[in-house]
């Protein structure tokens, strides 16, 4: 009796989750896009209007080169445009967990450049881009293993 009333409150319980679950699937899924689109729009068309959609009510950058805030992406979209119009960032990896998405991506400033090798990672809050991480490490010429970094 004892173990059929266990497995019953187990069941129960396995029952409840199943839409939690659902729902953590649904909003990871809407994450990841709601991260590809702002990359698209920020990195590869550089255009600050379209990428701020995406933001949240404040927006924390982590990178030390970079100024938080929405003001802070407009500068570095406009730096990108000046001194890097043809650069194109090719998202390789995505990577979500909850409320980080994590992006490894291959970023070409010059179209003869080898490029570089970057892991951003966003945290949202309420399906919106709240904070910002980044890892940057250029792609060598040669390397010491023949696996390639992607």
């Amino acid at each position: 009796m004892v173990k059929m009333l266990g497995m019953a409150v187990l069941g129960i319980l396995m029952a409840l989750g199943r839409p939690a679950r659902a729902a953590d699937e649904a909003q990871m899924a809407a994450n990841k896009a709601a991260v590809v689109a702002f990359y698209q729009a920020a990195l590869n068309d550089k255009d600050f209007d379209k990428a701020q959609q995406y933001l949240g009510a404040r927006y924390t950058q982590h990178n030390p080169t970079a100024e938080d805030g929405p003001e802070g992406l407009r500068k570095f979209i406009g730096f990108l445009k000046s001194k890097f119009p043809m650069s194109h960032n090719d998202i390789r990896q995505v990577f979500v967990d909850g409320d980080y998405v994590v992006l490894h991506v291959l970023a070409v400033r010059e179209p003869t450049g080898k490029g570089r090798a970057i892991v951003d990672i966003f945290k949202l809050d309420g399906g919106k881009i709240v904070e910002h991480w980044d890892v940057i490490q250029e792609v060598p010429d040669t390397a010491a293993n023949p696996n390639g970094m992607f």
